[in-house]
């Protein structure tokens, strides 16, 4: 018989669902979730194709909020369970599923206690994020495209649908820039915070001395604003240029000019979309990044503060947020929060939570201090 004892972590475990549930209000999710499924069964719904998607998309997210709280508890209830039966039936496999189960509703507990610090205006909305490289040459596009993979491969371990608007490929390796959409609950609130500079420092593949190399690259993380919070922009004040989509190298990757570049004349926006296959795909697509940029101006300039959101990131000396080092040490440390590994390559391989964990509690606690 085995004498396997995990009380006072269920015990832990359990007042800490209990804060969760009550911050969430399932009794008012649960509603969201009446008043949203009423819309999306409307014989009309697709008439107005925008609001459908939004209606669609918002009913999607509150009911995986509600499964996922649901879930924890079951699990809580059967891992009491499975933990009674191993020790009666001396059965050490029972045992080890019983702890690997606490573990993983221990992650999955600190994700959603994470979340519910994430209480600002925007922090509920879907992401756009922008990656440019900045000072460091070849090495600077190099490290663009790592981490533009690393974010992409962070989104697809967590199954966020992933939507790539635009990539600017650099002559000889890397990106010059990349924009992409992430849409999953709290994508905004959550992404945010790894807005700012990043530097790598690594002995450079390119150079043919070998020398160590510090190059950078800057992150800038917008909400996706709905589109009902849409703003007139006047036709005098964009210009827009379209041109053929092309992929690493210039190799043609679609034969019509369908892909599209909207400036904005008066603050010198410029958004850029050619992942649609139609022009008028990536119009509307460009247009409503356009808009969210230019809606978190206005608003930021309301308050006085201007670029307070995405923030205004020089990619290069002295400002840069973390650190990625893979020589003559291997580390990745948050500057902000002071977090770090040291294995980088699961780091660039999307294993980031841990940095965003560290991020929203180094902010939270920032602001209340």
């Amino acid at each position: 018989m085995l004498d396997l004892d995990l009380s006072e972590q269920i015990r832990a475990l359990r007042s800490t669902f209990a804060d969760i549930r009550a911050v969430v209000d399932v009794d008012r999710l649960t509603a969201e979730i009446s008043r949203l499924s009423e819309l999306a069964e409307a014989p009309d719904l697709w008439d107005d194709t925008a609001n459908a998607q939004k209606v669609t998309s918002e009913l999607s997210h509150r009911q995986a909020e509600l499964t996922t709280i649901n879930s924890i508890e079951a699990r809580l209830d059967d891992l009491e369970v499975l933990i009674e039966l191993a020790n009666e039936a001396g059965d050490e496999d029972s045992a080890k599923e019983a702890e690997a189960e606490l573990l993983s509703i221990t992650a999955i507990l600190g994700e959603l206690e994470v979340q519910t610090l994430l209480n600002g205006e925007y922090d509920s909305y879907p992401a756009v994020i922008t990656i440019r490289s900045g000072a460091g040459g070849v090495d600077a596009a190099d490290f663009a495209e790592m981490l533009l993979r690393m974010y992409l491969r962070w989104a697809e371990k967590h199954n966020y649908k992933v939507n790539v608007l635009d990539t600017s490929y650099a002559e000889e390796a890397g990106i010059k820039s990349a924009t992409f959409e992430v849409d999953a609950p709290y994508a905004f609130g959550t992404l945010s915070v790894e807005a700012g500079t990043h530097r790598l420092v690594r002995m450079s593949p390119f150079n043919s001395a070998g020398k160590r190399q510090t190059s950078f690259a800057a992150v800038e993380v917008v909400p996706l604003m709905p589109e009902s919070a849409a703003i007139e922009i006047p036709e005098n004040d964009i210009r827009v240029d379209v041109f053929r989509s092309s992929g690493p190298g210039g190799q043609s990757v679609n034969t019509t000019d369908s892909a599209v570049r909207i400036t904005h004349i008066p603050t010198g926006l410029v958004v850029s979309c050619q992942n649609e296959k139609s022009q008028i795909q990536n119009r509307a697509a460009a247009m409503r990044v356009l808009t969210s940029r230019l809606l978190l101006l206005q608003r930021e300039e309301e308050n006085a503060k201007k670029k307070e959101l995405a923030g205004n990131i020089t990619a290069s000396w002295g400002d840069q947020m973390r650190s990625y080092v893979l020589a003559p040490y291997q580390m990745v440390k948050d500057l902000r929060s002071e977090y770090e590994v040291n294995n980088p390559s699961n780091v660039f391989d999307g294993d980031l939570d841990g940095f965003i964990a560290a991020g929203i509690r180094w902010r939270k606690s920032a602001e209340t201090s």
